[in-house]
């Protein structure tokens, strides 16, 4: 079975200057025919151009939806890849990556004990953090019925 890995880009918005294309369209077309050429030189075939739509925020409540001009591409993807992924679908494990930077040549994996100790430290800055929170809400109902006594000694001297 033939698989693919899938590109998505953003069409140009502008046109692109350059010498002897005039005009909006041309200068438009020439863009699209940059980007389409570089894709194609790291191996990309190009699909289709698609218009989708994007909900997004509008100030702190509203959204609008805008629409998106998009570009998609494709290509094969490669043995190793496409063999990884054959095995994953074959038994649903799916490797992790190793990171070559982490690997020793030669040394066997010691065991790292540093984990309980940042764990402790975390639950104590945990402990700290609810202390703090807990003090700050006993200090803001303080807070809220201190004003509550003023509003009320307020209004007691304006019957006055």
């Amino acid at each position: 079975m033939t698989q693919y890995d899938y590109k998505v880009v953003p069409a140009p918005a502008r046109g692109l200057k350059a010498k002897g294309v005039k005009g909006a369209e041309a200068r438009f077309a020439h863009a699209m025919e940059t980007q389409l050429n570089e894709l194609a030189a790291e191996g990309w075939e190009f699909q289709r151009a698609e218009t989708l739509p994007s909900e997004e925020r509008q100030g702190l409540t509203s959204s609008v939806t805008n629409y998106r001009s998009l570009l998609v591409f494709r290509r094969l993807k490669t043995e190793e890849a496409a063999g990884v992924d054959a095995a994953v679908q074959a038994d649903g494990f799916q490797p992790m990556p190793v990171d070559p930077a982490d690997e020793k040549p030669g040394a066997e994996a010691e065991p790292d004990e540093a984990p309980a100790a940042e764990e402790a430290s975390s639950d104590r800055e945990v402990e700290g953090e609810m202390r703090d929170a807990l003090r700050d809400r006993d200090m803001s109902e303080a807070l809220r019925d201190r004003v509550a006594q003023l509003m009320d000694k307020g209004e007691t001297q304006k019957a006055d």
